[in-house]
């Protein structure tokens, strides 16, 4: 089985941070967000990714990613000239799936579920189908299997109408009397098939090749889609208070280590993590929390949910419940909540002082508070 990581697309719900990097870089727990995709991929087994990239940020996520040699894996890029759809990011890998089964996996995601199952139950149903037992009627092996996760508000995403024995009859997008509390969550598993759905839709009317178009064009022309129900939280990090909150739960996984230092007027408190190089200086850091290598947190409260990359310098600050991107300064700001802060940002205040702030700033900003 193969792996396709859809790493493409503008950003648009998260500048001005994707005005200069792609979103699926942006850290959770100081990890870049495509990170976390491609080690589910590897655990699951999968040794050969595809990831389609294309917009902001594409050279950097070649970069950051690099051949794929750090996980075990051979990773090849494929590049898309426009955000022309899901089901167009299947299309233009034809050349890298050939034929064998893969699963697709949205490089913005983020699932407490790993894939280990999910891979491993799509191809025992297909071999099973392939091998009935003697005396026994073989059924259809199935062309795809969806990730489903109960939601709220159903009309918000692409929804799933289940028939009587369980199997996906119909997709609808964002429908007004929702089948079903079932959406899609943003992990595929194909055969070969879907390459004929592929090539058969039309674009909708946002001109974009729509996967739930493929899917459905599977089940009209006869052919199996299963679903999975989702185990544990999910959350599509494209916006900035979501993003925040995968943050805050995958903190709430660490495995506390200081690797750094922290001096004699420092107390480090909770699950917190201190990277090596790091330095604490007569500061207060409450986890859970992470800190990243080689940054300087001098006079200062670091407090629960935040995640400070490498290289920052905050001092005479408050900070909680933020995501801080690299090379950032931060002065004599008190009160800094639930934020986003772009790479080489300067964030400094003047005597008046606000109670709190709440800010998603893109890089290379200064900002001045009065």
């Amino acid at each position: 089985m193969k792996g396709l990581i859809l790493a493409g697309g503008t950003g648009s719900r998260l500048r001005p941070i994707t005005h200069t990097s792609a979103k699926q870089l942006v850290p959770i727990a100081n990890k870049p967000i495509i990170f976390y995709g491609i080690e589910a991929m590897a655990e699951a087994g999968i040794k050969q990714i595809g990831i389609v990239v294309g917009g902001t940020g594409a050279g950097d996520i070649m970069d950051t990613v690099g051949d794929g040699t750090r996980w075990g894996i051979e990773v090849t890029y494929i590049p898309q000239e426009a955000p022309l759809g899901l089901a167009h990011c299947v299309l233009i890998a034809r050349d890298f799936l050939g034929d064998e089964d893969f699963v697709m996996y949205l490089g913005d995601n983020m699932l407490q579920q790993g894939l280990v199952e999910l891979t491993e139950g799509f191809e025992a149903t297909r071999a099973l189908a392939a091998t009935p037992r003697l005396g026994e009627e073989g059924t259809i092996a199935p062309a795809a299997q969806i990730l489903l996760a109960e939601v709220d508000d159903p009309t918000q995403f692409g929804v799933a109408a289940l028939g009587p024995d369980g199997e996906v009859v119909r997709l609808v997008e964002k429908p007004e009397e929702p089948p079903s509390n079932l959406a899609l969550a943003g992990v595929y598993l194909f055969d070969h098939r879907v390459h004929e759905a592929v090539a058969s839709i039309e674009p909708s009317g946002r001109g974009e090749l729509e996967i739930t178009d493929a899917i459905q064009w599977l089940i009209d022309n006869g052919h199996r889609v299963t679903h999975e129900v989702l185990e544990g939280w999910w959350i599509d990090t494209g916006k900035k208070d979501p993003l925040l909150e995968c943050n805050r739960v995958v903190l709430e996984t660490l495995v506390p280590r200081v690797e750094g230092t922290v001096d004699a007027g420092s107390a480090i408190e909770g699950r917190v993590v201190v990277e090596a190089g790091a330095a604490i200086v007569n500061s207060r850091v409450l986890g859970p929390a992470i800190i990243g290598a080689g940054t300087r947190i001098e006079n200062s409260y670091v407090g629960p949910f935040s995640s400070v990359a490498e290289d920052c310098h905050i001092v005479d600050s408050e900070l909680e419940h933020s995501v801080v991107l690299p090379r950032c300064r931060i002065v004599d700001v008190p009160r800094l909540t639930d934020s986003l802060i772009g790479r080489d940002t300067e964030v400094t205040r003047s005597p008046r002082r606000p109670r709190a702030l709440r800010l998603m700033l893109g890089d290379h900003s200064v900002v001045e508070l009065h």
